[in-house]
């Protein structure tokens, strides 16, 4: 078991250490390292793992490496694996928050081209996701309608519906064309332990708003915002924003462009976006309210992936649940597409010079396909630049 662990610690982390690019890219990162090189899984549990963890709430990619750590050695296995694929990326942005507290962000150039690396890269990932999620018509339609009731009636409410709304289509609409024969997954966790983890997951769910609401402890307000925001948001990373930003910026703990300046360089590092998280509580209370945001953030995720599991080799096998992820899968897409517009593009493209900055970034990744901490370093530039 030690063995297992200490091979995951070490793997998960080279992972933290170079996977840049977002959740698209962490999973095609994942894929290589986990299982082309290692077979710890088989293709198609690995596909599987991958629309489970796009159904729930959360950050994907990071609840996919959970998911395989806990199928290798168990729950210790899913922590470790956390720890070695956020920890990096973490104290990154621990020690950024540090060093720009009492610095004046507002005016600078460099922030203003890292927004519009965020535009490139969102884009770029929006571009992947689609063509993989959303191929055919059918989901292609699905994912324009989600971006369309996404944009008309913007909140995490209307995000839980159009989800729930997709699954409920690609039930009927897709069950017929599904494959039953697939391998068998092993989870070595109880069905008692699963049960447990969701009703943690919910119970702090509902409890913490109602202690948040009876004392004044910016700690538990803290704890609760961050959590919140981890378990209600559905796509990834980009999806948090706007959440976050309620969160933290409206009650008046970051400013606005203390909070730009953090998804800028959240961008420039490999790692999950939650650990923007790390960033947040760190311009909050330091570093006691880093790691308090970014395990409140995670936490959900963690949960839910040891909840659900368990139970999720006996569902994946019915062709109803299989046509089900297809259509939330397209939806996702959409969601993210709205992300996109608001708050990425409408708080980054402010001239046609930032449009054409933002498309040669994006031609860089796509079609160049130079690595992300390129294109972070040519936008910081560019903006200081044209600043």
């Amino acid at each position: 078991m030690f063995r297992n662990l200490l091979e995951i610690l070490l793997v998960s982390t080279k992972l933290g250490l170079t996977s840049f690019g977002g959740p698209v890219a962490h999973l095609g990162y994942f894929h290589n390292e986990y299982i082309k090189r290692r077979r710890w899984m088989d293709e198609r549990s690995y596909v599987d793992l991958v629309a489970l963890c796009q159904f729930l709430p959360g950050p994907a990619s990071s609840q996919v490496g959970i998911g395989i750590g806990l199928m290798r050695a168990g729950l210790l296995g899913g922590l470790v694996a956390w720890i070695g694929f956020t920890l990096p990326s973490v104290l990154m942005l621990i020690l950024f928050a540090l060093l720009l507290q009492g610095n004046p962000v507002a005016d600078s150039g460099w922030l203003h081209g890292l927004k519009i690396v965020a535009v490139a890269i969102v884009a770029q990932a929006i571009w992947g996701m689609g063509r993989s999620l959303a191929p055919d018509r059918s989901r292609a339609t699905i994912a324009i309608l989600a971006t369309v009731v996404s944009l008309a009636w913007p909140s995490v409410l209307t995000q839980v519906v159009i989800i729930a709304v997709a699954g409920v289509l690609g039930w009927f609409l897709f069950r017929q064309n599904m494959n039953i024969d697939i391998p068998q997954i092993n989870v070595p966790v109880s069905r008692g332990v699963a049960v447990t983890a969701l009703l943690l997951f919910f119970t702090l769910l509902v409890s913490l708003p109602m202690i948040s609401s009876l004392t004044d402890s910016q700690t538990v307000s803290m704890f609760d915002n961050f959590y919140r925001s981890g378990s209600l948001v559905f796509g990834g990373g980009h999806v948090v924003l706007p959440l976050l930003e309620r969160e933290v910026v409206l009650t008046g703990w970051v400013s606005h462009e203390d909070f730009l300046a953090g998804y800028g360089a959240t961008q420039a590092v490999p790692g999950p976006l939650f650990t923007f998280a790390a960033y947040l509580g760190a311009m909050i209370n330091g570093w006691s309210g880093a790691l308090l945001a970014t395990v409140a953030i995670f936490l959900p995720a963690f949960l839910l992936v040891v909840g659900v599991l368990p139970f999720w080799d006996a569902l994946r096998r019915k062709s109803q649940v299989q046509g089900a992820l297809l259509a939330i899968n397209a939806s996702v897409v959409g969601i993210l597409i709205a992300a996109f517009y608001t708050p990425i593009w409408t708080s980054s493209i402010l001239a046609p010079l930032d449009f054409a900055l933002a498309a040669v970034l994006f031609g860089m990744l796509v079609h160049w396909k130079l690595p992300p901490w390129v294109i972070v370093l040519a936008g910081a530039l560019s903006g200081f630049l044209i600043g």
